[in-house]
């Protein structure tokens, strides 16, 4: 067997453990889950949403022209959500909606994770005038209040904007507090002595931070990627109900606007189903993910499995 053979043969093993390795773990979450009944509730939430949110839009067309001899139709088969105040289906005004929703609270999370977590671990582990200076900054953008000055940056913004970019206006005030929590955890773990024999072996600090530190930080972060996803949903659709987003029609945030300020949804019943449809989506998407907080610790983080998982 030549040297090139070798390689490959060695490649594929790596691969072939690593896969193992992954099926198992994935086998082993999906036990907890089922186990967990509130975490199956929420994980199956979010899979409904998911789903809606990626093959909904090719599965029901959105039609935006207005028919006004179907206005505030009441729900039916043709029409299971009734239609709104331009005669359009309000079915598929949501389901088209959730689309952009999902992918600004998806990268939103990623985003804000990945500042929060890039800023952090150096700072912590770094420490010194690096640490000092990273911090300053964070206090900075912790003292000025967030959600005004979110108001303030997405009202400066003149175009319609793509979900990353969205995503990205968000995370501008999400990221500090996690930062200076992610710090305080660098800052425990750096001190535990297989870090101190890590350091004392003489391997790198690239090592020490991908192989030792974060894999203790995974629940932390996981917990965390959940919390961020659900401030971006209520950040984007509380932007676009105040309008000082660029409008788009389809918007949960959008249509709550339009059924409360222009249609004066709390005087007039017809526009009631308009209304609440994105609110009770909003209230699900939310409730989803929240019922799947308590188990994902669980599954990142094995020292609390219990030995029926």
């Amino acid at each position: 067997m030549n040297k090139a053979e070798e390689t490959l043969a060695g490649i594929r093993n790596v691969v072939t453990r690593r896969g193992s390795h992954w099926l198992s773990e994935t086998r082993l979450a999906l036990k907890i889950i089922r186990r967990e009944i509130s975490a199956l509730v929420g994980f199956t939430i979010i899979l409904f949403f998911g789903l809606m949110a990626t093959i909904g839009p090719e599965l029901i067309p959105l039609s935006k022209l207005p028919d006004v001899g179907k206005r505030f139709l009441p729900p039916s088969w043709e029409y299971p959500l009734g239609t709104d105040f331009a005669g359009r289906d309000v079915l598929a005004q949501i389901v088209h909606g959730s689309r952009d929703v999902l992918l600004v609270a998806f990268f939103t999370g990623l985003i804000t994770v990945t500042i929060a977590l890039s800023i952090g671990i150096s700072s912590g582990y770094i420490g010194g005038r690096a640490d000092s200076a990273l911090m300053i900054i964070a206090d900075i953008f912790l003292v000025i209040p967030s959600f005004p000055l979110l108001l303030v940056i997405a009202a400066s913004l003149p175009r319609t904007l793509s979900p990353v970019e969205v995503a990205f206006v968000i995370s501008i005030v999400g990221w500090p507090g996690l930062t200076r929590a992610i710090r305080s955890q660098v800052l425990s773990v750096k001190e535990e002595l297989y870090i101190e024999s890590a350091k004392c072996l003489g391997l790198s600090k690239r090592h020490i931070i991908f192989r030792e530190i974060l894999p203790n930080l995974l629940p932390f972060i996981a917990m965390n990627l959940v919390l961020s996803i659900i401030y971006a949903i209520y950040s984007q659709v509380g932007l676009y109900f105040l309008g000082v987003m660029p409008y788009t029609s389809v918007n949960w945030g959008t249509m709550i606007n339009i059924a409360l300020y222009r249609q004066s949804a709390l005087l007039n019943r017809k526009v009631w189903v308009y209304l609440f449809s994105p609110i009770v989506c909003i209230i699900l998407i939310q409730m989803g993910f929240i019922l799947s907080l308590h188990v994902l610790e669980e599954i990142f983080n094995p020292r609390l499995r219990t030995e029926e998982a």
